[in-house]
């Protein structure tokens, strides 16, 4: 993936939405002194580019019913099945983030379940027939924080 030259506009904006997505174009180019028009240009240039993947809502997973989050490094028993595991991986809807690692773990993945009993059904029923030769689980009582990526060109 290339690095893309982005100018002082372009860092701007992503400035000014980077932490709420929600920002109205004509508020960002009020404070970037250009037109609402020159907004949506350099947006979807950003977009097109690939800078900007998307934009989301949080969820706050506790009130939504999943009360417990864990990291779990899955162990595969052949590092030919990484593909496969990967693309099986996605279709549990639990599964929400997955990492090729160095390190002990082959793969690393987030998972939120409803509580623990409900985890250990997720890692006995769907992680194990995958292949895999064992897992670790790592348990988060509570997020501390979390940040954007710092925007300095």
């Amino acid at each position: 993936m290339a690095y893309h030259d982005l100018d002082e506009l372009d860092a701007k904006i992503l400035k000014l939405i980077v932490n709420n997505a929600r920002t109205p174009f004509l508020e960002v180019a009020r404070e970037c002194g250009v037109s609402g028009a020159a907004i949506h240009q350099r947006v979807q240039k950003l977009i097109n580019l690939g800078v900007i993947k998307g934009s989301e809502f949080i969820l706050d997973s506790e009130k939504i019913g999943y009360e417990t989050c864990a990291y779990v490094g899955l162990f595969l028993v052949s590092p030919s099945s990484f593909d496969g595991v990967v693309k099986e991986l996605e279709k549990i809807p639990e599964v929400v983030e997955c990492y090729y690692t160095t390190g002990q773990y082959d793969l690393l993945i987030k998972v939120f379940a409803k509580n623990n009993k409900d985890l250990l059904r997720i890692i006995h029923n769907q992680l194990q027939p995958l292949g895999l030769a064992r897992t670790e689980t790592l348990m988060c009582f509570k997020e501390a924080f979390r940040k954007k990526l710092p925007i300095d060109f």
